[in-house]
């Protein structure tokens, strides 16, 4: 069984037996097929949608998915996930922090943060200077900033720490 949750408002139950799924233990009658574009043709008790997936973030868990134009996202709980819940065990409070580093070389054109600063997933950090486009790099969860390693106007290479975060 998985458990989906849509945009953090709606849970859904999903079971599979063989080829048949259920949704809240209702019968699902569905179907989808990749095509040529890179849209996914979803059909679903006889309605039609279309898809494309935005984003993937296997760490949490979530996929973005855009289905007739709108965004939703999914978080994905897996059995495991669901007994550790169930245990009061949160993986995701466990977590490490990791820093945000430097995905390649470039110049550091602004610091959009401050130490002591809290930020949530998606909130930008630094602008990184490579091959001639401007780069956002993102919080990719909730933390506070620790410590700017970096200044702006200087040039990192690959790999090297700009921020750190706890």
């Amino acid at each position: 069984m998985l458990q989906l949750t849509v945009n953090d408002k709606q849970t859904f139950s999903i079971n599979q037996d063989g080829g048949r799924f259920e949704i809240n233990n209702t019968p699902a009658n569905w179907d989808a097929s990749w095509q040529a574009n890179g849209l996914i043709s979803v059909l679903y008790n006889g309605k039609s949608f279309t898809a494309i997936i935005e984003n993937t973030d296997r760490n949490n868990k979530e996929i973005s998915l855009r289905v007739n134009g709108q965004l939703y996202t999914i978080s994905v709980k897996e059995p495991i996930d669901l007994l550790l819940s169930n245990m009061g065990i949160n993986l995701k409070a466990l977590q490490k922090t990791e820093p945000v580093k430097a995905p390649m070389p470039g110049m550091i054109l602004k610091i959009l943060v401050t130490p002591g600063q809290q930020v949530n997933k998606g909130d930008g950090l630094v602008v990184l200077e490579a091959m001639k486009m401007e780069n956002i790099l993102k919080a990719t969860g909730p933390a506070t900033v620790k410590a700017i390693k970096v200044t702006e106007r200087t040039a990192v290479e690959k790999g090297a720490v700009l921020i750190e975060l706890e």
